[in-house]
């Protein structure tokens, strides 16, 4: 079955495949260019872009300018296709500034999750960009419409991600492994919000592999599929040649799920994490700690001051410094071990490919 186009607001993508925003690092324009030029939605990761492109340039860029470069390197690779860029909550600092930079250079979508973009829409009248907030429950999506509406705004697109996907998860220990919060389980309660407020798309993500899988998905509402291990597996993905070959001699084994007060070192975020076993980060005679402050939280005085893997915070040495080992894996943090974030079905990744080899795959030509 050839897979249908996929339209969101004012751009149209030839296949509805969405490559996934993986920070830190491994999402930049050489990828994102590069999937978009074969017709599918290309997204850049903001994830710490003012640090990765400070180092490139050889002095400091601010996250506005940094993002906007990002995102213009990654257009002029695209061949008119369309780009995105993935903004986590979860960086408070930086948000607001990218979300600026992003609509002003144009960006076709910006992808938000890690945490519920609720004042999305209220930071800069987005234009031409589509905003596109990532859920993993109906509830959710039920809260994000309700507050949009105050802005009066409704999202052009949502990715539903399950519970199998690669990184930060947005689900509870137990609910990770719980087959009643299946992506195949959460879709259609997700859909009947949708059609109740309008209609949207709906994206899927989580656990898809094959071009198989993705016309299951079609086949029950959704509208596309967001993919990301596929596209870390990549001749154009920024990750290091170390985290690309952990990926390839992966076993199913090899891949867990680490969140405190579960297991350790976690995620400071507070999310669970998905990730190899073999990573140096857990592996290591040291756990790194907090030195880019990205995920600083408010403080008691209201300021961005804390970060649970800073030393002197309570459990720091629970908690490893995620900017790090996540901008070690895309090369950016020699001295940092690498933290190598994988989705599920990671250890049935065999070679490494160009992505338009694996867009012919997914295509299913």
């Amino acid at each position: 079955m050839k897979l249908p186009e996929l339209v969101i607001k004012n751009f149209r993508l030839r296949n509805c495949i969405v490559q996934g925003g993986m920070g830190v690092g491994v999402s930049r324009w050489k990828l994102a260019g590069a999937v978009s030029e074969e017709g599918g939605l290309g997204t850049i990761s903001s994830a710490a872009l003012r640090s990765i492109i400070s180092k490139q340039e050889g002095k400091n860029v601010d996250t506005y300018t940094a993002v906007r470069m990002e995102i213009e390197k990654a257009r002029s690779l695209s061949n008119g296709g369309s780009i995105a860029i993935n903004v986590m909550c979860a960086l408070v600092g930086d948000y607001d500034s990218t979300i600026r930079a992003s609509i002003d250079e144009h960006v076709d979508a910006i992808i938000s999750g890690a945490g519920l973009p609720m004042g999305l829409p209220g930071i800069q009248a987005p234009g031409n960009t589509a905003l596109i907030p990532i859920v993993s429950s109906a509830r959710a999506l039920e809260l994000i419409i309700k507050r949009w509406e105050r802005l009066k705004y409704r999202p052009d697109a949502v990715v539903l991600e399950g519970p199998l996907a690669g990184g930060h998860l947005g689900f509870k220990m137990d609910e990770v492994e719980n087959p009643d919060f299946s992506l195949e389980k959460l879709l259609p309660s997700v859909l009947e919000v949708a059609d109740k407020n309008g209609g949207f798309p709906i994206v899927v993500a989580g656990g898809i592999y094959t071009h198989e899988d993705i016309i299951k998905f079609l086949s029950m509402g959704a509208s596309g599929v967001q993919m990301g291990t596929r596209f870390l597996a990549t001749e154009e993905s920024s990750a290091t040649e170390a985290y690309k070959q952990a990926v390839v001699s992966a076993e199913m084994d090899d891949i867990t799920v680490v969140s405190y007060p579960n297991s350790s070192p976690a995620s400071p975020c507070g999310l669970p994490f998905r990730i190899l076993k073999n990573s140096p980060a857990y592996n290591a005679n040291r756990t790194p700690k907090c030195t880019r402050g990205y995920v600083l939280q408010r403080g008691s005085d209201g300021k961005l001051s804390t970060c649970r893997a800073m030393p002197g915070n309570p459990d720091s040495e629970k908690f490893l410094c995620i900017c790090n080992v996540l901008l070690a894996s895309a090369g950016y943090a020699p001295d940092e071990p690498e933290g190598y974030t994988v989705g599920t079905n990671a250890y049935r990744v065999k070679e490494i490919l160009p992505v338009s080899k694996l867009m012919t795959e997914l295509r299913g030509e």
